[in-house]
């Protein structure tokens, strides 16, 4: 029968708590929301909404085709030159997700007879880039700069380090600098994945390469997604205007995908004014974030603390995880549940995003309902 090992991984899936399910939410939901990577409250904020509203009003609903014939309009170019400039990078190329963003800068940067070394905490989607690379692979130990610069030294060809500026599963930053160094030594380029940065890290959000001083380097590129701090969708590479040329002549989810819905694009824009304007957002986020911790450790619970905005906390199981989440949500809460194969270390966990319009009181609620449906 046509597809008849997909049954088989169904029940092993079931077996082992791995099942995955959507969720439909609607448009009002009344949880408190913890889940979500929404951390500037401004997916919903009045002036992001009306941003979308007006570039769909004036360009459509869709870019109409890939950004080389039809898709590129004058607000993506807006959008790009306003990207470019906050982040401190010389250019910058919008994509229809942070995915395609990642997969492009790893394979664009990797030819035939590079290096990638990537670093072992690394998203899927920079995991995934370097799978569809043409250069060879090798994973160093997590945040590790020494064991970068070993493995750079192992190859006397093109090489680039890749790594998540903020690690999505525990919220921990990485060595930026250290990781700088490290490929200057050796002549290596390095891309990072500012998706969990950008918003909360740097002065007024600017970014983890930003705030480690390598935000604007001709041998530093960096990857962000429009679909986190900034309320919208998307993604986009930031760096040399020659990398990013590079780019557009053989990225190939830039050359064969349809460009950034212009609804998407002009929300991302009038995020980044309003950042611009309350550059305090950012602050607020990771405060909410280092409260949630404190409490949550005060409380027993066992809770990485946070660099930025993500808030990790270890669940005993998979199944475990997955109950606690539910019960989470009965009570009111949502909360994020990471477990294999999402998890590199094969450890479950509640996953909590901090957001910059969360109320004292609403951080005393999560921590209270956590708290008391633990396993």
């Amino acid at each position: 029968m046509a597809f008849g090992w997909i049954d088989e991984q169904a029940e092993l899936r079931r077996r082992a708590g791995l099942v995955r399910t959507l969720r439909p939410r609607p448009a009002d939901s009344p949880l408190l929301d913890l889940a979500s990577n929404d951390y500037l409250g401004l997916a919903r904020h009045e002036e992001v909404v009306a941003g979308a509203v007006r570039s769909a009003r004036r360009w459509g609903g869709g870019a109409t085709g890939s950004r080389l014939v039809t898709g590129t309009t004058e607000l993506h170019t807006a959008l790009e030159r306003e990207l470019a400039g906050f982040c401190g990078f010389e250019a910058a190329l919008v994509f229809s997700s942070g995915y395609a963003a990642n997969l492009a800068a790893v394979t664009a940067l990797a030819p035939h007879g590079s290096l990638i070394v990537s670093d072992a905490g690394n998203h899927a989607s920079l995991i995934d880039g370097c799978r569809l690379a043409r250069g060879t692979t090798q994973v160093v130990a997590h945040s590790d700069p020494d064991a970068v610069r070993k493995a750079l030294r192992t190859h006397d060809g093109p090489a680039v380090a890749v790594s998540d500026t903020v690690f999505s599963v525990d919220g921990d930053a990485a060595p930026l600098a250290e990781y700088a160094e490290a490929c200057r030594g050796r002549g290596a380029g390095l891309v990072v994945d500012d998706a969990h940065g950008l918003g909360v890290l740097g002065d007024g959000g600017r970014g983890a390469p930003y705030a480690a001083g390598i935000a604007g380097a001709d041998d530093v590129v960096a990857t962000v997604t429009l679909s986190k701090s900034l309320g919208s969708q998307g993604g986009a590479v930031l760096g040399p205007a020659r990398v990013i040329e590079h780019l557009v002549n053989t990225a190939r989810t830039f050359i064969f995908d349809t460009g950034l819905a212009p609804a998407s694009a002009g929300a991302a824009l009038a995020a980044l004014g309003l950042l611009r304007r309350e550059p305090e957002r950012a602050a607020r986020a990771g405060a909410v974030a280092r409260e949630l911790h404190a409490r949550l450790t005060a409380a027993g619970l066992e809770a990485v603390r946070p660099d930025a905005a993500v808030v990790s906390v270890r669940a005993p199981s998979p199944e475990g995880a997955v109950q606690w989440a539910a019960e989470c949500r009965a009570a009111g809460l949502a909360v994020g549940c990471f477990r294999p194969p999402s998890v590199p270390d094969g450890i479950s966990r509640l996953r909590l995003t901090a957001r910059a319009d969360l109320t004292e009181a609403e951080i005393e609620r999560a921590v209270r309902v956590i708290g008391e449906t633990r396993p």
